[in-house]
């Protein structure tokens, strides 16, 4: 299982405006072959961050994402939301163990 997880700073005055855009990336993703979980939401605790959490089942799934137009859509997009800063990392996950 590959685990992108992290946030991307952005002007809070644009944050609705993104969250916005990324409602349709998340609606088509999640119907991507492969994809567990996807989504993007507002930090409850600084309005300049949206974080990002993303369970994939494959490389190739993960590659197929990249490559789809909904993200190519809203790659294009992001620019609007003057983004300072992205702090994103992918973890590659050999063993899951549940805590509850």
């Amino acid at each position: 299982m590959i685990i992108i997880a992290g946030s991307l700073t952005l002007n809070p005055a644009k944050r609705a405006d993104a969250l916005a855009v990324a409602a349709p990336l998340m609606t088509a993703t999640h119907q991507e072959d492969g994809c567990i979980e996807y989504v993007m939401y507002a930090d409850p605790n600084d309005d300049t961050k949206i974080g990002i959490f993303e369970r994939w089942e494959s490389e190739d799934a993960l590659k197929a994402h990249f490559a789809s137009p909904h993200m190519a859509e809203f790659q294009g997009k992001v620019g609007d939301f003057e983004v300072s800063a992205m702090d994103v990392t992918r973890y590659d996950a050999t063993a899951r163990d549940s805590l509850i």
